[in-house]
């Protein structure tokens, strides 16, 4: 694998992601993604930060995913755990995004945060160097259940809302339908990335044999 290609891929999409994310949690009030709800919901209820709790949630994934089937859990996925978290800090606390002005602005807003999420989340996916600690648990739990991942994704996902509801999270119209906008542009983006990152490891293996060969 061309990991020197790979790695930066990787942290370029973990970036983006988490810029969508960022821009996503100030456009809160129309609703935002279920797992973001809970973060914010136990920023709101116990102070740290947004990012410090992105980074609680997906470490104790982790070890759930380790328990259960640790197939799933690479590299990449403890540096995803970290990382994201660290960019959502560093975004709102830059002040570089735009804020909730409650018009018709914020829907637009919202709207671009959920593609920059999906772009983002298909770009770090394609590098191949671990799953996300929450794609890797709802994977690990599937498994671990023998169910289908989509159902295994709903109940997940519907499991957290409610307790993210429940302890005061944002939760609106957008949360319902974030799935629906970002999962699309999430598995273009996934599939015509791979196809580059693959293509990258094949023309780095011709370089290596043509300089094996020259030597």
């Amino acid at each position: 694998m061309n990991y020197a290609f790979r790695w930066p891929f990787f942290v370029v999409g973990i970036m983006v992601f988490s810029l969508g994310i960022a821009l996503t949690i100030n456009m809160q009030h129309l609703g935002i993604h279920p797992w973001d709800v809970i973060n914010v919901a136990f920023f709101n209820n116990f102070g740290l930060t947004i990012g410090s709790w992105n980074i609680i949630v997906s470490c104790i994934l982790i070890i759930i995913s380790f328990c259960l089937d640790r197939t799933y859990i690479k590299v990449g996925t403890f540096f995803n755990a970290i990382l994201v978290g660290v960019f959502v800090d560093f975004y709102h606390w830059s002040g570089i995004l735009p804020t909730a002005t409650h018009t018709w602005v914020d829907i637009v807003f919202i709207l671009i945060g959920i593609v920059i999420m999906g772009f983002g989340g298909g770009m770090y996916n394609a590098a191949g160097v671990g799953s996300g600690p929450r794609d890797g648990f709802m994977l690990s739990l599937s498994d671990k259940l023998n169910a289908p991942i989509g159902r295994v994704r709903i109940i997940t996902e519907c499991t957290v809302l409610v307790i993210g509801l429940l302890i005061g999270g944002p939760v609106f119209i957008f949360t319902f339908i974030f799935t629906f906008i970002q999962s699309p542009i999430f598995q273009w983006t996934y599939l015509k990335l791979g196809a580059l990152v693959v293509k990258m490891d094949y023309k780095r293996s011709n370089r290596l044999k043509k300089h094996t060969h020259i030597s």
